[in-house]
This record gives C-alpha cells, structure tokens and sequence, in this order.
C-alpha cells in the first residue's frame, strides 16, 4: 500500500474538487496536457517516455517519468493530484483557469499546493529539483 494518495483528474472544476475533498493534507499536483488515445499529450514536454524514448539519447526526458520516479520521496499521507489541463486551444486561452486562479504559466508544472513551490516546463526534468520539492518543508 502507498504512503501517499494518488488521484487523477481532469480539469479545472475537477481540480477543485479533488483539493477540497483533502484539506488539511500535504497536497501535489502536476499539470499536464490533455492526452489522446494512443496516451500522447499534445505538450511534447509532457509526453510519457517510451521504450523506444529510453533506449535513445534524448538530451533531456520527458518530464512525467521523472516526476513519477521521485513519488517514494512524497511525505507520508499527502495527496498526489495528476490533472490534465484540457486541449491545446484551451491551454493557449490566457484567460483559462488555470492561468487566472492558480497562476500557471506552463505545463508540465509541478506545484506544492498552498504555497510558492513550483516547477515547471524544463524544472520538471530535474530528478533532484522534484526530490527536493516532495522532501523539504
């Protein structure tokens, strides 16, 4: 069983919803691009790493596997919230929520709820950057 509670949603609404069903407890949350079928994000930084991804010397990974790579780091009992932004023409809207109310600038980002602790876009690669965002207080 995990230390932490994962939930996964989509949208700003659903967002919401999932931080007020939890107050009180630790809370991080890592925006993302919408996904498709095939399970690619239209945000190439976004985009899960694949075999084919790994095996090859891309100077810098995806920033999904890295952020799920460091997850054992997250405090005992905090929440893990995996929120896919919307489609690309929403993302770009400078007048979307994300944007508006959480102040989001990109995505990937990776966000400690409730505070000035972000990551985002190329931060999101950094294995130590997302460590030290899940371990320091």
């Amino acid at each position: 069983m995990s230390h932490y509670e994962e939930v996964k949603v989509h949208g700003y609404d659903e967002f919401c919803k999932a931080v007020s069903e939890r107050k009180g407890k630790d809370i991080f949350a890592y925006f993302s691009g919408d996904k498709d079928a095939q399970g690619m994000s239209w945000c190439p930084d976004c985009v899960e790493a694949t075999q084919i991804c790994q095996l090859c010397s891309a100077p810098s990974p995806p920033a999904e596997p890295v952020v799920r790579g460091e997850m054992s780091h997250l405090p005992e009992g905090s929440v893990f919230i995996y929120c896919q932004v919307g489609e690309r023409p929403y993302w770009k809207d400078p007048n979307n929520k994300f944007k508006k109310t959480l102040k989001l600038s990109g995505v990937p980002t990776l966000i400690r709820y409730g505070t000035p602790q972000k990551l985002v876009e190329e931060e999101c690669f950094k294995a130590d950057l997302v460590r030290m965002m899940f371990t320091e207080d």
